[in-house]
């Protein structure tokens, strides 16, 4: 099933580095990844698209939650097509 995260996030250097980290210690793969400014210079919007079981991207989400430099996660899921 293909999962989309929308994470606001400080714009800081290292940020989407720690998200990132998030994926890969769990060995999920990010299938597409857009990180774009905000109105607001000090924060930047990061949304990702992935495939993973329902745990593991539940736990991602709540680990992704928990990083300093994370203000919001919000997700949809979309049906793969066969």
């Amino acid at each position: 099933m293909k999962h989309t995260l929308s994470i606001l996030l400080q714009n800081e250097s290292g940020a989407l580095v720690r998200v990132a980290g998030l994926f890969a210690a769990r060995h999920c793969n990010i299938d597409a990844l857009t990180v774009a400014a905000t109105e607001d210079p000090a924060v930047s919007q990061l949304t990702l698209v992935m495939h993973g079981a329902e745990t593991t991207v539940q736990q991602i989400i709540e680990q992704t939650r928990k990083l300093v430099d994370v203000i919001e996660v919000n997700r949809s899921t979309v049906a793969a097509l066969a």
